[in-house]
């Protein structure tokens, strides 16, 4: 093939670590992009469970990840574990449990999730430097949380780190101890202290409080240092070592967490005064019940992992933080230096990010950032996309099966099966027979032209089974879609595609989404635009305001400061801290566009009680008519946005 003279992986290792991977290659057709070609083992994928969305399976020929080859830090970088500890990035393993985060209810949360893959690539970095004394090395495309959302580490035409940024994280991480003589001893004594019985000696030893854990590592550190090492009095002058292995072994023993807040149980007055001594040293926070019969430490979520980080008992699991509130910013940025190309890593995790040395860090091949409006594609950076180029074959295996139930699948609702890759590899016609032959209802939603190409076979598959087709126009003003959408086909382009798909007797839905607030939301553009719609013969039309998830709400914020910085303030007051525009303008927005639709005949012809509903909003969103197989599905299924990253 001509390509084959384009390859990027003769010289260098694969990008990616892609399973499957055959090559990686780029273009001159498709400037600035790697297409990494794998041999997937299937493209059939389940929808999670409990979701709103209005069929169960999906496929995605291609896997765009605009951002893939360009975040990245430093291999020695510190991430937390599930546990509360820490492993550097260049150690992680795909599988290994960490903790991300997760707004729940309005709310960031730390939860815990999977490392899903891990590579390497060669970038130029920088030297992130806080006020606590971090030190964070990333590439410039890496993204931190910041007070006002995700911020780059440098790029002038994007939201990037200056000084003065506020992080949001846990803190800086503490360094876990070594394991010396003396650690083990302090450890040793807080485990057989808790034991000493009347007449002295060990007899009292109670290492069964300690849990599995605590049983094993006594037993370690007795085999290491012998029966010698079980102390029969608490030394005179212990040094730092001797601290924390005491805290670790008496919590192993007689520690407890509730409400957050740790404690630690004994009569011993000796021993009360040692781990006070402890904490003191080692610059903890903590006060002694009124029955000196327990120390307590704060309740500060930060210090309690500081706490297990820096004394390391064997069951921390009791310590960590899953569940936890994420404190607001309070980390500062004091330096940004540039400095020269080394060697980085990455990683994608289940939750889109991860905590880099007490940061939470965003990470990469994150669907809600890449292809959500194509924002990103084509600009800052180069773009990475994966392409199955055995989709069809893998899909008529899957397809094949005897417990197939011929579901509906849906395409385009992650990324577009008609991005302009497809011209080239030409996926899409094998996956519209394989579906077809086996008699599975499916839909496509797109905002690509190149579904042109497959309408005759669209319309013999829609012989044999149902089909829904759906096209996204969020706007005809080409210059306001061309600085938006770049690298996208042009608003009349997709208006002739849904004309072509309906005069070829199929049905095709409309989203017209974005809707942009003070930029396209007026009574003239908006009529125009259904007008022109209504004109092309589409079968239904649903009208969404913008919505604004993390990762494309700081590229918007960028655009419209760059385009348009006169609406800033309004923008600010419309959507605050969240994703989605005011109730109120949502509101306005609907009671605008109602009498418009049923002007140009494309109002839904559903029941009111029909489910209907944006979640996490109260704006109500149906499919438009066409856009879904109607012999598949019941009407007037409500658009999922967390889903519809597409539009």
């Amino acid at each position: 093939m001509r390509w084959d003279e384009q390859r990027v992986d003769r010289d260098q290792p694969a990008l990616l670590g892609l399973s499957g991977l055959i090559r990686s290659v780029r273009s001159p057709e498709f400037a600035g992009v790697v297409f990494h070609e794998v041999r997937a083992k299937s493209v059939l994928n389940r929808v999670p469970g409990g979701s709103p969305m209005p069929f169960s399976w999906t496929v995605n020929p291609y896997r765009g990840c605009t951002h893939g080859c360009v975040y990245c830090l430093d291999g020695a970088t510190p991430i937390m574990l599930a546990d509360g500890s820490t492993k550097p990035l260049a150690r992680l393993e795909v599988g290994d449990d960490i903790v991300g985060t997760s707004v729940v209810g309005g709310e960031r949360r730390y939860v815990r999730t999977k490392v899903l893959a891990h590579w390497t690539t060669s970038k130029r970095a920088y030297r992130i430097t806080l006020r606590d004394g971090t030190e964070i090395v990333a590439s410039g495309d890496h993204r931190f949380l910041a007070a006002d959302g995700w911020r780059h580490v440098a790029g002038a035409m994007r939201p990037h780190l200056t000084v003065g940024t506020e992080l949001v994280g846990t803190g800086k991480f503490a360094l876990p101890p070594e394991e010396t003589e003396g650690y083990q001893r302090g450890y040793l004594c807080g485990m057989v202290q808790c034991g000493i019985g009347p007449g002295g000696g060990t007899q009292g030893f109670r290492v069964a409080l300690a849990g599995a854990e605590g049983i094993d590592r006594t037993e370690r550190y007795l085999s290491e240092l012998g029966t010698s090492a079980v102390p029969e009095d608490l030394p005179l002058a212990p040094g730092l070592d001797w601290h924390k292995g005491l805290l670790a072994g008496i919590f192993d023993a007689r520690g407890s967490v509730r409400d957050g807040v740790p404690r630690i149980f004994t009569r011993d007055p000796r021993l009360l005064d040692a781990i006070c001594l402890a904490l003191k040293e080692l610059d903890f926070d903590h006060h002694i019940t009124e029955d000196r019969r327990a120390v307590v430490l704060t309740a500060d979520p930060a210090e309690r992992l500081r706490f297990r980080q820096t004394v390391d008992p064997a069951t921390a699991g009791r310590l960590d933080v899953q569940g936890e509130l994420v404190p607001a910013a309070n980390q500062t940025v004091t330096a940004i230096e540039r400095l020269d190309t080394r060697r980085l890593y990455d990683i994608t995790t289940g939750t889109g990010d991860f905590i880099a040395d007490g940061i939470v860090s965003h990470n990469c091949f994150a669907r809600n950032t890449h292809t959500y409006l194509d924002l990103d594609a084509g600009h800052d950076f180069d773009s990475q996309v994966v392409v199955k180029v055995n989709a069809a074959e893998a899909l008529r295996a899957k397809l094949s099966s005897p417990r197939w139930t011929r579901e509906h699948v849906a395409m385009g609702t992650n990324t577009d099966p008609y991005q302009r890759a497809e011209g080239r590899y030409q996926l899409m016609p094998g996956i519209i027979r394989a579906l077809a032959d086996s008699g599975t209802p499916f839909s496509i939603l797109t905002k690509g032209t190149t579904m042109a190409r497959d309408i005759p076979l669209l319309v013999e598959a829609s012989k044999r089974v149902p089909v829904g087709l759906g096209v996204s126009i969020a706007l005809l003003d080409k210059e306001v879609q061309h600085t938006l959408e770049p690298g996208t086909p042009s608003p009349q382009a997709r208006l002739e595609l849904v004309r072509r798909v309906t005069d070829a007797g199929l049905p095709c839905g409309v989203f017209i989404a974005p809707v942009l607030p003070w930029l396209t939301d007026s009574r003239e553009r908006l009529d125009e635009l259904l007008g022109s719609i209504a004109a092309a013969g589409a079968t239904g039309v649903t009208v969404l305001a913008l919505h604004l998830r993390p990762g494309a709400r700081e590229w918007f914020a960028g655009w419209l400061k760059r385009e348009h910085p006169s609406l800033v303030p309004g923008y600010r007051r419309l959507y605050g801290n969240g994703s989605y525009a005011d109730r109120r303008y949502r509101r306005q927005l609907a009671a605008l566009v109602e009498p418009l639709v049923r002007k140009h005949g494309l109002a839904p012809k559903v029941s009111r009680d029909a489910a209907a509903g944006v979640p996490g909003a109260d704006q109500e969103a149906t499919w438009p008519a066409g856009a879904l197989p109607v012999d598949a599905v019941a009407p007037a299924h409500r658009v999922d946005l967390e889903q519809l990253t597409l539009l």
